[in-house]
């Protein structure tokens, strides 16, 4: 695995090392040993599967609270989505700015994102689906959401939004007073 920072401490994507031959590919996905390199010593207590049928589809922007924070590891395993992780740290150098990387099946492609990030990705192609692992269980009244097109974000999304959680038409644009989670 390589390790690649990002501009935003502690968030880093991921290029998995691929070993192919005649049969096909074996890439390690998660290594305790080489998580530890990066200062990761979290253990993962959560895995779950998403499939988004269509292509624009957006899902997010969500987080959660203390003390239920999570570092999430994020793979694409079908199709194509633009992943995007908002640093909603309080006193983060880098408050409020985010990062997109598209995840692909081709590019195996994983995402490392702290505790105290915001994170939603839209599907760029039909039936996207995510493996997730979680470092804390999900906890629903620590559950948070900002709006996907909060104007102080200004995310930039690859297409136009075509369908939205009513859960996630509800999330509000961040506060003028916002101070992090």
């Amino acid at each position: 695995m390589e390790f690649i920072a990002s501009n935003i401490i502690g968030l880093y994507t991921i290029q998995l090392k691929k070993n192919e031959d005649e049969r096909g590919l074996f890439a390690r996905t998660y290594c305790k040993n080489e998580f530890a390199q990066i200062g990761f010593d979290k253990e993962f207590v959560q895995f779950n599967h998403s499939l988004t049928r269509n292509k624009g589809t957006l899902r997010g922007i969500h987080f959660q609270k203390a003390p239920f924070k999570e570092y999430k590891l994020i793979r694409c395993i079908k199709g194509r989505v633009f992943d995007v992780a908002v640093d909603l740290r309080k006193n983060s150098s880098t408050f409020l700015k985010h990062i997109g990387v598209e995840l692909n099946e081709e590019n195996m492609l994983s995402i490392l994102i702290p505790e105290g990030f915001g994170h939603a990705f839209q599907a760029l192609s039909n039936d996207a689906t995510l493996i997730y692992h979680h470092t804390n269980f999900y906890e629903p009244k620590a559950e948070g959401g900002i709006k996907y097109d909060d104007p102080v974000l200004n995310i930039n999304w690859p297409l136009p939004v075509i369908e939205v959680s009513e859960k996630d038409k509800a999330h509000t644009w961040l506060p003028e007073n916002f101070k992090g989670i």
